[in-house]
């Protein structure tokens, strides 16, 4: 069984490799001659690891690709239509309306949607241009937090390799905060919010409803009575959401976040590391602006010290 999941690893590899060119360079016996077997024995080993065709796990992964570019691209449909393979736009609507329930246009006019098909093998389409094989284990939150202090100590590195770049001069001048690039015209008012809506469009990508991003920056007047109950119901489901995922072991499952312009796949191991990066600039940011403000209770907000406290 090992040999056959090799085979398949193979051929999913050929596939990948091969969807940047014309559909029909890349036919059954063709497929079949790169992993070295017979038409007949590709056909059969395929088929059992993939629980599909190899003809229709390929059409399957470029409908879902041709699905992606409808939603991300001004690309006419006929184009897209050729791209999968198909000879006409009939041909190609036919069979796009039978795999998504409604046409491509319509698709196209959908403020949300995932583009995934079933698939036994839970191979799928990876944007840009290649292919995504599930994960071989389970993936837990200490892994997670394992490759959060590996980008920790890389990115330090990286940054001491810039710091190279620098003469003494700029090295030792003192900083001014800056938050170009993250965030402008920060108030603390702000930063509440936006700790609030990063929770609350999180959920929403996860659980692929639409999500308007809101209006940033000086002027955001959201009362703190609002962001006190936004935040009991996105932070409480926030926390759930985790907690299924590490008793799941599904860290290093994928997921379209559809509130992306264009959409991009995630996995949602990566999407809890960036919600704990971006959002502890921004935490630090608030306590300074506290300390300002002569509120000190909540001291650095230390993450060390609740987490041996077992809050």
């Amino acid at each position: 069984m090992v040999g056959m999941a090799d085979v398949f690893e193979e051929f999913v590899a050929v596939v990948a490799a091969g969807l940047g060119g014309p559909c029909e360079s890349v036919n059954g016996a063709g497929l079949a001659g790169r992993v070295h077997l017979s038409r007949f024995h590709f056909d059969r080993v395929i088929g059992a690891v993939a629980g599909e065709s190899p003809f229709a796990f390929r059409r399957r992964v470029l409908l879902e690709r041709a699905a992606y570019r409808l939603l991300t691209e001004p690309v006419g449909v006929l184009e897209i239509a050729v791209e999968a393979g198909y000879g006409s736009h009939e041909a190609f609507t036919r069979a796009f309306a039978r795999a998504y329930g409604m046409s491509p246009r319509e698709w196209r006019r959908e403020a949300s949607r995932v583009f995934f098909l079933t698939a036994p093998s839970g191979v799928h389409f990876q944007p840009p241009a290649g292919l995504r094989l599930p994960a071989r284990r389970k993936v837990r939150g200490m892994d997670v937090l394992v490759r959060m202090v590996e980008h920790h100590v890389w990115l330090t590195g990286e940054l001491i390799e810039r710091g190279a770049r620098l003469d003494a001069a700029v090295l030792d001048r003192p900083i001014e905060l800056s938050v170009e690039g993250i965030d402008d015209d920060i108030s603390i008012r702000y930063l509440l919010d936006r700790l609030v809506w990063q929770e609350e469009m999180w959920l929403a990508s996860v659980e692929d409803r639409p999500f308007q991003v809101p209006e940033c920056g000086v002027g955001v007047t959201t009362p703190i009575p609002e962001l006190r109950t936004r935040h009991a119901d996105a932070g409480s489901r926030f926390v759930a959401l985790v907690n299924q995922l590490n008793e799941e072991g599904r860290f290093d499952e994928s997921f379209v976040d559809t509130t992306c312009e264009p959409p991009r796949v995630f996995t949602y191991g990566g999407m809890v590391a960036h919600v704990l990066t971006f959002a502890a600039h921004r935490r630090s940011l608030l306590v300074g602006a506290f300390h300002t403000a002569g509120i000190t209770d909540l001291a650095f907000g230390d993450p060390m010290l609740f987490v041996a406290e077992g809050n």
